[in-house]
């Protein structure tokens, strides 16, 4: 085992920016798979989950390899999410656990969705995905207990590195797990800078007259090279703890968010009548949960854009509920009927009408 796992790593190491390409544009391709033929969405979703979950193991042995290479400096600094969530892995087991448990469950919601709903009743498909949203809820209060702090979203650290400045797989520290290989030495080629003897360099714009600079003034320059506030704060301080029970109101109510959506809209689904009323509900708790958060201060970067995510995400109530059926729906149909005939147009109208249905059957295609 010790041994194919060895194998494996070293495998992507050796090819990690081809196997990146790989799975960019696998993603790409289960966009366009659904209504293509029998069972499409299911076998789209199946590819996108597939791809999410190796994935995510492939990142968790790049950020293992890069760790254990302390010669490794990275090209582009690390974000502010990335920093957060890495060390709060690092720190405690149960945030680690609890994390990937919570993104592998939001990889894989919408497969169970669809293998409920093919294989037993749509009474048995409801209460799966209500067992689904008392999980996802009880893991992200196990987090916030764990922290503190408000969740981010995703929980895990997300790939912000560029594959190919990764360390040459040859060193011994390519792989956690491989034994140190020697070095074979390879043939000496012509240095790069001896290759171009004949032809002129063009000057260096620092040499070029003073008339062909950019406006740009030192100042605006070294603006933007500056460390901020953020850049320097131990990573655990780049979000601050919970100081009050209104916080923790504010964060619980917008946890509890999905389970109670789902819960009501199952009511509504026995009910002889329709009703909004979970689609009510829950955007009232949206509105008190945002307006009982606190505010971040202005160097809080990291918290401005976890709730500026938050309030984006509320854009996806437009496909749900009387939004979805009295206003969003009848717009994309009229899209769809206006381009259908319409060369390169009408391949987003053939995408978007071939995924209406798909909103309508499934409860995971739009739920946050």
């Amino acid at each position: 085992m010790t041994l194919s796992r060895a194998q494996y790593e070293s495998f992507l190491v050796n090819n990690v920016s081809t196997i990146s390409t790989l799975e960019s544009s696998l993603r790409s391709i289960s966009w366009f798979l659904p209504g293509r033929f029998k069972d499409a969405e299911l076998a789209s979703e199946a590819l996108a989950t597939l791809l999410n979950v190796v994935s995510m193991y492939h990142d968790t042995l790049l950020e293992r390899i890069v760790k254990s290479n302390p010669s490794y400096r990275p090209l582009i600094p690390t974000t502010l999410h990335t920093r957060f969530t890495r060390a709060w892995m690092d720190r405690t087991s149960i945030y680690k656990w609890a994390s990937r448990t919570l993104e592998l469950i939001k990889f894989t919601e919408l497969m169970i969705e669809m293998g409920l709903r093919r294989k037993l009743s749509e009474k048995a498909k409801w209460r799966g995905i209500i067992l689904l949203e008392v999980i996802k809820a009880a893991l992200r209060i196990l987090l916030l207990k764990a922290t503190k702090r408000p969740i981010v979203s995703p929980t895990i650290p997300e790939r912000d590195f560029d594959p190919t400045t990764l360390p040459p797989p040859s060193s011994a520290t390519s792989s956690p797990t491989l034994a140190p290989t020697s070095n074979v030495p390879s043939r000496l080629g012509t240095p790069d800078h001896l290759r171009n003897n004949h032809i002129p360099f063009e000057p260096h714009p620092l040499l070029l007259p003073s008339s062909s600079h950019s406006e740009t003034s030192a100042e605006e320059y070294l603006a933007g090279k500056a460390l901020t506030t953020a850049s320097v704060k131990p990573s655990f301080s780049l979000l601050r703890k919970l100081s009050g029970p209104r916080d923790y109101l504010a964060e619980i109510i917008y946890i509890l968010r999905p389970l109670v959506y789902v819960c009501l809209l199952v009511k509504d689904k026995k009910s002889r009548l329709p009703t909004n009323r979970a689609l009510v509900v829950v955007l009232i708790m949206e509105f008190i949960a945002r307006n009982l958060r606190r505010s971040p201060s202005s160097s809080a970067l990291l918290e401005k854009e976890e709730y500026a995510k938050r309030d984006k995400d509320m854009l996806w109530y437009l496909l749900r509920g009387s939004i979805w059926e009295t206003f969003t729906r009848p717009k994309l149909e009229g899209f769809v009927a206006r381009t259908v005939q319409k060369p390169l147009v009408g391949l987003f109208g053939s995408l978007a009408q071939d995924w209406i249905p798909l909103i309508d059957q499934y409860y995971y295609y739009t739920a946050l």
